[in-house]
Order: C-alpha cells, then sequence, then structure tokens
C-alpha cells in the first residue's frame, strides 16, 4: 500500500482546516494546493467532488533527504489527498513516505522516510481524535 486514510464529518473546507492544523503541529507546512475539482472543471468542463492534493512538507527532514541524495527532490513533497465523499463524509489519505522512498534505495533514505511516517500518522490520530469530540 501507498498510502494510508481516515475520513472525517465535517464541510469539505473545516476539514481541510483541519488537515492543514494537524499537519502544523506535526512540523509540515503545506507548499503546494492543487484543486482538482476546479482544473478538471476548467480544462474539461467536468462536474467532480472537491478534491485536493495538499503538498507537506516538513523542512527539517526534507533538508535530512535531500542532503543524503540531492535528486530526492523529485519524490517531495507529501502528498495529502482530501476528497469529498459521496455520503457527504471527507476522505483524508496521506501519502506513505516509506512506500515512496524505497525506490531510493538507501537505508538513511529510509531511516528518513519512517520518521516523517510516524508524523503523518500522529496527524492522521488526531483528526481520528478529532471525531469523538
Amino acid at each position: 500500500m501507498y498510502g494510508f486514510t481516515t475520513s472525517l464529518p465535517g464541510s469539505f473546507s473545516d476539514v481541510i482546516e483541519q488537515v492543514t492544523e494537524a499537519l502544523k503541529k506535526e512540523g509540515f507546512g503545506i507548499l503546494s494546493d492543487i484543486d482538482v475539482q476546479a482544473t478538471l472543471k476548467n480544462k474539461l468542463d467536468l462536474d467532480y467532488p472537491a478534491y485536493r492534493i495538499l503538498g507537506a512538507c516538513n523542512p527539517s527532514f526534507a533538508n535530512r533527504a535531500l542532503t543524503t541524495d540531492i535528486d530526492l527532490g523529485l519524490l517531495l513533497p507529501c502528498n495529502v489527498v482530501v476528497r469529498q465523499e459521496q455520503d457527504n463524509t471527507v476522505t483524508v489519505a496521506f501519502m506513505d513516505p516509506v512506500a515512496v522512498l524505497e525506490i531510493a534505495n538507501q537505508k538513511e533514505v529510509t531511516d528518513i522516510a519512517k520518521q516523517v511516517r510516524i508524523r503523518l500518522e500522529q496527524a492522521q490520530k488526531a483528526l481520528e481524535a478529532s471525531k469523538h469530540q
């Protein structure tokens, strides 16, 4: 598997804010925000449910990865998908950096990826805990 998910109640915009805050608490900033829904509407005139791809980056880990192998920038940042479901829940899918970065076949990179995955899993757990409040 190349990612892990959680599903949340609430409006799409509220979940985007919750995801951004959960990532921030784990040291990630959002470097990119791709609105897939708007792009498909503008370019192909398709009606698509709300769907955004957030490019999350933890600068400390990014620096360590790039210091190990400058070409790892091809595999950064960590994508986090937020998508509206038909049942009005919102799915949040986190890229698994271990699965993605294993192609580098370098122990140091795998070790960094494992630490990043722990941070992303913590963000996921914080979002899941917010469902029960």
